[in-house]
């Protein structure tokens, strides 16, 4: 199985105001594994990035000028993109801003999303986390992910982070392999102990008559402030009503 997971900078947030990408990175999954076959690329926008976007991340127009256009780095991405499913957090972003550079490289080209399959990370967030924060930082947060190098959003080390947050997010794998095939991470496993059998047997401390009284009370605090006066627990181990009745389990 062949993901790539996918970011991009811009000069803007509308491609139909005329924004362009500036920047592209990707970074390739082979059954849930980083290979280190990556793709990274600046790109000439031909137009001026704007105050809101420059404090994003950080890329100037200055710095873009002597960069390809998209024109020119179109056949190295598709080509790098080819066959593969693509990863990207709000995706609805990026890949719309991809068709219009697609479109204004060719009036003729089809949407990325009819040739090839799209996993939304923010979608898949946002049902496996209802209600809490779900942007790519939230994520790394609450996965355990270092994004201390993240001062500035850029493609590549955004991708990089989003792989990390993919594979945790969608049940992680037993380990995480660098570029060159080192273990960086492992999952603890905790030792199986195995059990003696002539071992001595488990010591049964029961509750006494005052806690069996203390313990109902409780219940019948909880029963008196619960909505519709209702204790599940009294029922399933008292038998419902009134004092203590056959326990369960003894």
């Amino acid at each position: 199985m062949r993901q790539i997971i996918l970011d991009t900078e811009t000069t803007g947030l509308e491609p139909e105001l005329g924004h362009r990408i500036i920047e592209i990175g990707g970074v390739e999954l082979i059954e849930r594994r980083l290979t280190g076959n990556n793709f990274h690329q600046y790109v000439n926008p031909q137009r001026k990035i704007e105050k809101d976007a420059l404090s994003v991340h950080g890329i100037t127009n200055e710095f873009l000028n002597n960069k390809p256009l998209f024109a020119d780095i179109k056949s190295a991405l598709i080509g790098y993109i080819n066959g593969a499913e693509l990863i990207i957090h709000n995706a609805p972003f990026d890949i719309g801003f991809l068709n219009y550079e697609l479109k204004l490289s060719d009036s003729n080209s089809e949407p990325i999303e009819r040739y090839i399959n799209i996993f939304d990370t923010l979608t898949y967030a946002r049902k496996k986390h209802p209600g809490k924060k779900n942007s790519l930082d939230a994520l790394c947060k609450r996965y355990g992910i270092d994004n201390s190098k993240r001062e500035l959003h850029g493609a590549l080390l955004d991708a990089h982070l989003l792989a990390e947050v993919y594979l945790a997010m969608t049940g992680g794998q037993m380990s995480m392999f660098d570029e060159g095939g080192t273990t960086r991470k492992e999952i603890k496993r905790s030792k199986v102990r195995q059990i003696v059998k002539d071992r001595k047997p488990l010591k049964i401390i029961r509750a006494t008559e005052a806690e069996e009284q203390a313990h109902q009370a409780r219940l019948e605090a909880i029963k008196q402030a619960a909505y519709h006066g209702k204790c599940l627990w009294i029922e399933l181990l008292y038998g419902g009503e009134g004092g203590i009745r056959t326990r369960v389990g003894g």
